[in-house]
């Protein structure tokens, strides 16, 4: 699969071609240790375009689950099923407008998953068609997030540099290759430590929107491809 760089501070709804699936991808930089984003357009315009094609899905956002519990979690997902989140990390949590101090705070409104400096698993108790999660202060310290699905997927978010309380979208769909577990890695595992947020599930029931087909995104690059070669030689 080819590597794909996007420009920090953008949104964007891409295809893997090699694959099929549909990836939801928004990332807003930070504003230091100490200051939470107001607002984060990309992430959250990348968090609509993705629940745009769910129906009846509920989401994760942590707060039912008191300060400093483990795993494992059980997560109750509406129309989905349940699901375990287990491995490294705790419920943290911070009054809202207000950071833990090194950068991360929760998406809606106080509590979050921190990782400490591990990475993390959750398993379904059914296979699902779409996952969807905010991460906080990712990559300040130079780690990036892998993310790998148990019908194959893979990927490694490149957001190694971000400042301190970058927020981001991230989300998956494919009803083609429904998957039962999403296992998260830090590539700096010990250095850097991650916080993730209202997290999503859909059963493959629950995709209604239309996804757009790879091949579509691949006739659209394919032709910005020929503008940009048009543009250079003019």
């Amino acid at each position: 699969m080819k590597k794909l760089t996007l420009l920090l501070g953008c949104a964007a709804m891409l295809a893997v071609p090699s694959f099929g699936a549909t990836v939801f991808f928004g990332l807003d930089n930070g504003a230091g240790e100490g200051t939470p984003l107001a607002s984060y357009p990309n992430a959250s315009g990348a968090e609509s375009d993705f629940l745009a094609m769910l129906t009846g899905v509920g989401t994760e956002t942590f707060e039912g689950f008191a300060n400093g519990t483990g795993g494992p979690l059980n997560l109750v997902f509406p129309g989905a099923g349940t699901a375990t989140l287990s491995v490294g990390g705790n419920v943290s949590s911070t009054p809202a407008g207000t950071t833990n101090g090194n950068g991360r705070y929760g998406i809606s409104p106080t509590k979050y998953w921190e990782t400490e400096d591990r990475g993390f698993v959750i398993d379904f108790d059914s296979p699902v068609g779409a996952f969807g999660f905010y991460g906080v202060d990712i990559g300040d310290f130079g780690a990036d997030l892998t993310i790998t699905l148990d019908n194959g997927y893979q990927t490694t978010l490149d957001v190694s540099g971000t400042p301190g309380g970058t927020v981001m979208f991230w989300g998956i769909i494919d009803t083609a290759n429904p998957f039962t577990k999403v296992t998260f890695g830090n590539t700096l595992a010990g250095t850097d430590f991650f916080a993730f947020d209202n997290m999503t599930i859909g059963s493959v029931e629950q995709v209604t929107g239309e996804v757009p087909e790879p091949a579509t995104f691949a006739l659209i690059g394919g032709g910005l491809g020929l503008l940009a070669l048009a543009r250079r030689r003019k």
